[in-house]
């Protein structure tokens, strides 16, 4: 949920994690696929459009602008976005205002001081508001909120599940079963050993990730420090690991570790909070961190969606009201952008009702 763009540099992995590259082949090699969800992760619905009548240059896109851009009506549109999540979490038995409590008056404080990099110089568009805090995601209060609103996003976007936890089997699973079957047929057989989780906000998908591969090192990158302090917080208090998680307070775009380092670097609900500026760069940086057979995993709304596209004017005016790159991100042809980077094998599958799950891989 949170990172991106040119950024200084932070103590890199030693070099001799990286490892070796076979020659890139010819871009004509390249082959991309959208794929249906799969029987084993189950099929979900698209809509009739390429992306929602309310994203991108049209006459909807532009009336929700001009709603979003009268000051008095933004600012009730966000306390109005905020408190529709507050009050999805709390009708389906998440206590927001307890855990965000916890945190705040918690020692979580003092795990700053280890995980911020000085050095770290934050890209424009991070300066932006987010999530209807107008310091983005660079707020305490953002961060001891994020695993609450995280529970909460689960249970709408599988309202038909009898409990978060049944949400989180079906969307996190789904998730995890494409990047498992992905890299399984087009990795030349090499196992998970390096994982980097690039936007990794309080480490939510960063532990779902360890615990699928337990044998794998794991590490969460984000340019908060403030969410990075809460995900190390949390995970001192935890059942200790086989591999702990390492933190890193870094850019996405320009992360100063080794070339060829990891076997998947996976973005999870990160790509829409990015301009394509951005998303670009991300996926420039991410193909230099993979080794030969390595695996990219994006995980994020999907513009296919047929729920996205049948959102209610309320509903899809409040997201955009707190989503300031949301059209850049519709707009951005992803698989593309992958190719052109030099990824191959792209597939592109509905992994839940609201979000695509987008793989590919680094030629051999």
């Amino acid at each position: 949920m949170a990172f991106c763009a040119p950024m200084h540099m932070l103590s890199p992995v030693t070099a001799s994690h990286a490892r070796c590259r076979s020659p890139k082949p010819r871009r004509d090699s390249v082959l991309v696929v959208r794929m249906a969800a799969s029987s084993e992760v189950g099929a979900y619905e698209e809509g009739q459009l390429e992306r929602p009548k309310w994203a991108g240059d049209t006459p909807l896109s532009r009336l929700v602008k001009a709603i979003i851009s009268f000051k008095p009506l933004y600012s009730a549109l966000k306390l109005g976005a905020r408190q529709v999540l507050i009050s999805t979490a709390e009708k389906t038995n998440i206590p927001w205002r307890e855990m965000t409590k916890e945190i705040l008056e918690s020692d979580v404080y003092k795990e700053l001081e280890s995980v911020e990099n000085p050095s770290v110089v934050y890209p424009d568009y991070y300066l932006n508001p987010f999530h209807a805090y107008d310091e983005g995601n660079l707020s305490w209060l953002a961060a001891a909120e994020a695993e609450a609103a995280t529970m909460s996003m689960a249970r709408r976007a599988i309202p038909y599940a009898s409990s978060l936890e049944e949400a989180n089997q079906i969307m996190r699973g789904n998730w995890l079963q494409a990047i498992e079957d992905h890299h399984l047929q087009y990795s030349g057989n090499s196992t998970i050993e390096d994982i980097m989780d690039v936007g990794c906000s309080i480490g939510v998908s960063t532990i779902f990730l360890a615990d699928k591969f337990p044998h794998a090192g794991v590490t969460g990158l984000d340019l908060s420090p403030y969410f990075l302090a809460v995900a190390q917080y949390k995970e001192k208090k935890g059942a200790p690991r086989k591999n702990t998680i390492r933190w890193i307070h870094a850019n996405g775009e320009d992360t100063g570790l080794p070339s060829k380092s990891f076997d998947l670097v996976s973005f999870s609900a990160v790509l829409h909070e990015c301009p394509e500026r951005a998303i670009i760069g991300l996926v420039r940086e991410a193909f230099r961190l993979l080794i030969p057979g390595g695996t990219i995993a994006i995980t994020d709304q999907a513009p296919k969606s047929k729920i996205i596209q049948n959102l209610s004017p309320v509903l899809f005016t409040l997201m955009k009201s707190t989503e300031p790159f949301l059209d850049e991100y519709y707009l951005t042809d992803l698989e593309g952008r992958l190719t052109e980077a030099g990824f191959i094998h792209v597939q592109t599958m509905l992994t839940d009702p609201r979000h695509r799950t987008v793989t590919a891989t680094v030629p051999h």
